[in-house]
Order: C-alpha cells, then structure tokens, then sequence
C-alpha cells in the first residue's frame, strides 16, 4: 500500500502537555468515563473488542480465552498496590518480555511513570469499567483509552500480570500498548528501547559491550541517575539459540532490565556491580555476585540493606560489572533527552522533527549501493552555524524512525532495513540531482543499515550547510518516517522538497503568414488538411491527427490517446474561446508536442519507449514544473503503471494537466491575488482533482 507524505517539513518538537485523545468517538477518557458513570454502565471499547481479533491475526488460541473484568477475576481488585515497581512485571504467555524489560525500567523513574500511568483512575468510588495510558508516538503523546476487560484462563491472567494477583495496572497497561499497535500478537519479538521511546519520547543509544569506552560504568551510572531507562540483551547467532538459557543463567535473545549500579568493598578493594532483572520474574544470574554467592557473606548486613540485596528467586540479581561486560553483549539507553553522556552538566539541545515518506516509485531511492535512484529520496538541508562551547565543531544527533511497522504486521509488513547518509550542501537551494551524489562522498552517515524501528547516531562536523538524506537500504520499499534531529546549538533544517514556485514562459506567438519559412508553409497545408472548411481542429479531429503521428514514432511506446486527452490539449490552447484550435493556436501546441517528444526521448535513459517515475523528476523540472514530493507521489499514482514506467501518452497528459493548472493559477494570482492563500503545488493539487 502506499504511503503518502502527509505533513511535509520540519515541526516543531512536541513537549508533553495534555496528550491527544483517540478514540473513535472523538470523546476524551473523562467524558467516556462520566457518560458510564450517568448511564450506570461498563465501558466497552469497540475500538478493540473483546475478542479473537484483538488478540491474534494469524492464530487462534490454543486454549479458550475468556475475558473477564478484573472484579470477575478477584474480590478486591486494585490498580496499584503499594506503588507501581519493577516487581509487579510478571511475563505471561506472549512474548513481549522486550516490553516488560521496559515496563520495568519506567517503574524506577517516577516522573516518567506518570507521564505513562495517569493517576486519576482506580476501582474506587469513579469506577466505570474504562482506563488510560499516554503513548509518544512519532513527535507527539497520545491518550489511549481501553475498557478493562482481559484474557484469561481458568481465571488466571494470560499475558502480562503482577506478582500480587489483585493488582491490575501492568495487565491494562500491556493491553494499551496491544491496542495501541493493532492486536497483542504484534507485540511478540521486539527490543526494549523501542517501547522506551514510546514511554518517554526520548532518543535512544545503544552500546556494544565489547567495543564500549572506558568509562563505561561512569556512562551507565550517570544514565541511571538522571532517569534514562536502560536495558540490555545477549546476541543471538541463530533461531535456534533464542531463549537458549547458558550454564550462567542468563537467556539469549531475552530483553533484561537494568535496574542499578553500585560499588561495594570486598577484600579490601571496590568492586564495581551492576543488578539486572529478568522480567519473567525468576531465572537469574548464578555466577559471582549472585543472589546466593559466597561474595555476599563478606559484605555486612547494613550494606547489604542499602543495596536491596535478597535471595529470593525473583529474576533481580546483582553482578559484577566485569562479568557484565563479558556475558552481555549490547546496552541500550533511552535518554529523556539527548544529554551527552561524556558531559557533566545537563543542557537542552534543539530539536526539529520531519514527517515524511518513502513512496515506490518517486521517493524510495534506496541506499548510494543504487546511485540511479538515491538521489530521488527525500532531502533535508540543515544549517550548522554555532560551535559548541569552547570547540570548532557543532554536536548533533539524528534519529530516524520508520513508523507504524508494527501494526502493520497484520498486513504482511516487515521492519525495514533503514538509515541515512549526510553531504556537504553544495552552493544551490534546490534538490540535488543523480550527478552530484556520483562526483560527491558524504560527510557522515549512520553506523549501519539495520532492520530496526530506528536508527540513531551522533555526529560533530564543522559549521556549515548539510544535506540530509534517509532511506531505506533497497529502493522501491514504502514506509513512512519521523526524522528527528537534536542540535546542542541553534541548526535549521528545512525540506528541499517542499513547494517551489513554477516559473512557466507565455506560449510563443505564430509566425506572420508573409514571413513563414518553407517548413512552416508546409505545416499551414496539413493544418488545412486536418481542420476542414471551418478552418479550426476540433478535438475529435485532434485525436485522429495524434494517434497517427504517433502510431509512427517507433522509438516511444503510446496506448491511444483519448478523446478527453484531447479536450484538455484544446482547454490549454484555446485563446479564442470556441472549443477549437485555430491555426495559430495548433501552431504553437505542435511545437510544444515536439518539445515533449524530444524530452521523452531524453530521459528515456534505457531507450526502452518508456519513462521510468523517477527519471519523471528531472523530466518535469526540464519543462520548467519543480514539484514538491507530496505532488510528485500522486502524479506517480496516476500515471505509472505497476513497473514503474510511463508511456508517452501518460506523459503528454501529465504535462498538459500541470501546465493548464499552472496557467489558470498564474492567471487568478495576478487578477486576484488577495484572495490567493494557496502556493502553486497546493492549486495544482486541487486543480488536477488527484
């Protein structure tokens, strides 16, 4: 399916107030809440029913499912039961233990977890069977409501659940995040910092632990104090090693929680720990350092209290930062915001956001790997013009996000292989074309191509002007994007795709009878022919006339010209207003044909007879219509065909309805132009009704 880009160019990043609700009914939680509590019903949400589809969309069950009000589970229930900690994160049939990694993880930041949780809802006296939670998506917090209903089995939760069975708040919260992404079945299989971002509207990092810096431990300590959530995981070299448990007690490909880091004094030296937390709430670490190891009987029992040290097997565990490094193999941090890590102080950075897509055939140029169609991808141009305190250089980060992927799962869309590369700017405001990228190597670019939900890296380059381009690995894949980039100083980034004026010459006038060339006698004795006694070509005459010229072009492939087609020719040309073309009007339109045939032919680059959409970029601006990439994507839309590739008489209709439009706007701007609010790619937009 395509994906449009809908709101094209940099916005401003959305800071958390009151989160926009979205509930089909248009209602926000309390109004749907209060509309129950006056009917004196439970809210039920049509939005995501109580049924197989909101659970499955490529199984069934395995056991029958019952839904059940958690008043229908238990006498008392509760929403939060002593607070809201990592403890009440218990993994239950689904795997999604990358998300209760990150559940786990919000619970240690009280600020952030009320961002996420809400606190005025409970089974107290305002209850209506309807709660909600607040999701960052894309730039801005959204509200989703759910009615409280869960799955269960033989009255037992599912899926996620807490350790005190009369507690509710991590169930629900799991089943805002099921409905949030389409179904609970997409949420299988995924990386906690995902859900991080989405609990935060941070920006993210990830760490290899064997290529990590030195001061590693001070970078994890410093993340955990200033509320970043943090997270971590063991590679995984096949299928067949995921949840491969290690003589040490770890799990492969399993999501843990890191939930502190300390020091402690053994044998008269500081041993640097590290505690982690596996969300299926037991299974845990068995090396030194663990629960039940001989270190601990060194270490007194007051120390022991400070560090909340238990033997109890509920998958939180302490180890030895050296053994850290050794067993696990990447940490990734959620920054509330894109602090740099190797600094002590805080400080806001600025950050601008674009909303934009990757559409087959116009703007899914793929990786430099296809130098034909790289170029053809969006292009961001940002301005670096302040150096950091005290250096030559400016500090920026850029995260770029393929959105909605997993709730697209249904639909047989996979995670896209994604990244970005950034060029030097040239000395020109435009979009660079195939030739600058073939003479011109990037500046910077993200690590790698990667089939993850995003991608961030961070770069220093000296002041100047850059050209940012995301893509997606292969070309041709669709999705659309959130572009985020984070300036310690003042950048500015604008879309180079956005709307330019077209700048369209007046038609050449005829030449006078007495001056005519013998070439152009010639033309005035077929026009003759053609138009008849009345002297003027009407358009079924026009049809004849075209289909037959063209029906001998052996170099360019055409289906027959319609009727209509021909109508708009004359609706373009006709200056006299009878519906006709007279002769100095065919005139002037048979020398525009032959301009369009010559640039058919031109960028027919594979002489096939056939234009390719993106060769249709450079076409277009070569007859003088430079279009955003918004107008662009529809035109592809309308005129190619499912290869990708134009026939000439898609082209010539495709230039006549732009230069009609185009012409009418020109006209009303200057008669009118108070009343003009539109630019042109907007009027041509409307005007062309694609």
């Amino acid at each position: 399916m395509p994906y449009l880009h809908r709101t094209p160019g940099p916005q401003a990043h959305a800071i958390p107030r009151d989160a926009r609700a979205t509930h089909s009914s248009g209602r926000s939680f309390e109004q749907l809440r209060q509309e129950c509590l006056q009917e004196g019903t439970l809210f039920e949400d049509a939005d995501f029913p109580a049924s197989n589809a909101s659970l499955f969309y490529s199984e069934r069950p395995q056991v029958p499912f019952v839904w059940k009000r958690p008043g229908e589970i238990v006498k008392n229930p509760e929403f939060i039961l002593g607070g809201a900690t990592r403890t009440d994160i218990c993994q239950g049939e689904l795997g999604d233990c990358w998300l209760l990694a990150a559940i786990a993880s919000l619970t240690l930041n009280q600020k952030a977890l009320a961002r996420v949780i809400p606190q005025d809802q409970s089974f107290g006296p305002d209850y209506a069977g309807i709660f909600h939670f607040q999701f960052w998506q894309h730039s801005e917090w959204l509200d989703v409501v759910i009615d409280d209903r869960l799955p269960t089995f033989r009255d037992r939760l599912v899926f996620l659940h807490s350790a005190d069975h009369n507690e509710f708040w991590s169930a629900l919260l799991e089943k805002a995040y099921a409905k949030l992404n389409g179904s609970y079945e997409a949420l299988k299989g995924g990386s906690a910092i995902e859900a991080m971002e989405d609990f935060t509207g941070g920006v993210a990092e990830t760490f290899l632990t064997r290529e990590a810096p030195e001061n590693f431990y001070e970078i994890l300590d410093k993340a955990l104090k200033r509320g970043s959530l943090l997270g971590c995981s063991i590679d995984t070299r096949s299928a067949a090693e995921s949840e491969a448990r290690t003589p040490f007690g770890l799990i492969k490909g399993h999501a843990y929680t890191v939930t502190g880091i300390d020091q402690v004094k053994f044998r008269g030296q500081e041993v640097q720990l590290i505690r982690v937390r596996n969300p299926w709430g037991q299974v845990e670490w068995n090396g030194s350092w663990s629960d039940s190891s001989p270190e601990w009987r060194s270490v007194g029992p007051a120390e022991q209290k400070r560090l909340c040290h238990t033997a109890l097997d509920d998958g939180e565990f302490w180890m030895a930062f050296r053994d850290f490094k050794a067993h696990f193999d990447r940490v990734e941090i959620c920054n509330l915001t894109p602090d740099a890590l190797e600094e002590d102080a805080l400080h806001k950075w600025e950050v601008t956001v674009h909303q934009g897509s990757w559409v087959r055939g116009s703007t899914a140029g793929g990786c430099r790997n296809f130098l034909d169609t790289f170029w053809t991808n969006p292009q961001i141009k940002l301005s670096l013009t302040e150096t950091d305190e005290g250096q030559k250089e400016c500090t920026f980060l850029v995260a770029l996000m393929q959105k909605d992927r997993r709730k697209l799962k249904r639909f047989g869309a996979d995670v896209l292989t994604i990244g970005y590369a950034i060029y030097q700017c040239p000395d020109k405001d435009e979009h660079l074309d195939r030739d600058f990228f073939r003479y011109h190597a990037s500046q910077a670019k993200s690590k790698m191509f990667i089939n993850l939900r995003e991608v961030s890296d961070r770069f220093k380059l000296p002041p100047g002007e850059y050209i940012l381009i995301p893509s997606t690995f292969e070309p041709h894949q669709e999705a659309d994007f959130c572009l985020r980039i984070f300036s310690e100083k003042k950048a500015v980034a604008r879309d180079l795709d956005g709307n330019v004026d077209i700048d369209l010459p007046e038609p050449p006038k005829p030449t006078p009878a007495g001056q005519e060339t013998e070439e152009e006698r010639q033309f005035r004795a077929l026009f003759e022919r053609v138009a008849g006694e009345d002297m003027a070509v009407s358009a079924e005459e026009l049809e004849y006339v075209l289909n037959a010229v063209l029906q001998k072009k052996k170099d360019i492939k055409f289906k027959k010209l319609s009727l209509i087609s021909c109508k708009n020719i004359i609706s373009l040309m006709d200056t006299s207003g009878n519906g006709k073309l007279e002769f100095g009007e065919f005139k002037v339109f048979w020398d525009k044909l032959k301009q369009w045939t010559n640039l058919f032919l031109r960028f027919d680059a594979d002489k096939s007879g056939t234009m390719s959409s993106y060769e249709l970029r450079v076409a277009l601006k070569a007859a003088g219509f430079q279009l955003s990439s918004h107008l662009l994507q529809l035109i592809v839309l309308r005129y190619a065909d499912e290869e990708l590739q134009l026939d000439f008489d898609d082209f010539l209709n495709c230039l006549v309805r732009l230069e009609n439009a185009s012409r009418v706007f020109q006209a009303l701007s200057t008669k009118n132009k108070e009343f003009i609010h539109l630019n042109i790619n907007e009027f041509i937009n409307l005007t062309m009704n694609i």
